[in-house]
């Protein structure tokens, strides 16, 4: 599948409203008809400015609860959701259902960026005893709660796991 351009998307639009089949659509800009029915449903309902919104708009965890409720709660269908929120594609929905199932229904905003080094506080030179036994006791602290969480993480996915192999 090929990305199209803002014109492309505007011409394809116009085509399918002059009459040419999604079909013959689909060959000539070498994407599938599923694609063309829902950019040509989005444009309808939104309007041809939604095209020009940037490719990576954040999407606030609220309105992804919300979307992922629809659809879960109240049985509405990806592609009707989808298009009411203007989403450039149903996949992303898709995608935000499968990780709130994936994080034991919890909506998990992914970060960006470079990971960063967990905080660990460094020595001082002129730091007494009880400085130093305090230091150590807080970092002590920090590693147990990072071990917890590592140990608590690993067997989610292992009673995933275990889970998907009883399914099959």
């Amino acid at each position: 599948m090929s990305k199209l351009s803002y014109e492309d998307k505007i011409s394809l639009y116009r085509e399918k409203k002059e009459g040419i089949s999604v079909k013959s659509l689909s060959r000539k800009y070498n994407i599938r008809e599923n694609i063309i029915n829902y950019m040509v449903s989005l444009i309808d309902k939104h309007g041809i400015d939604i095209l020009r919104t940037s490719k990576n708009k954040e999407h606030p965890k609220y309105e992804k609860e919300e979307a992922i409720n629809r659809v879960l709660i109240n049985g509405e269908a990806v592609w009707t959701v989808a298009i009411d929120m203007g989403l450039l594609s149903y996949r992303m929905l898709q995608n935000w259902i499968k990780k709130y199932k994936e994080n034991g229904y919890n909506i998990v905003e992914r970060k960006r960026g470079r990971p960063t080094m967990p905080k660990v506080t460094k020595e001082k030179k002129n730091e007494t005893k009880d400085e130093k036994i305090k230091r150590l006791e807080e970092e002590n602290l920090y590693l147990k709660a990072e071990l917890e969480y590592s140990k608590k993480l690993r067997a989610v996915v292992q009673a995933r796991k275990n889970r998907q192999q009883k399914k099959k």
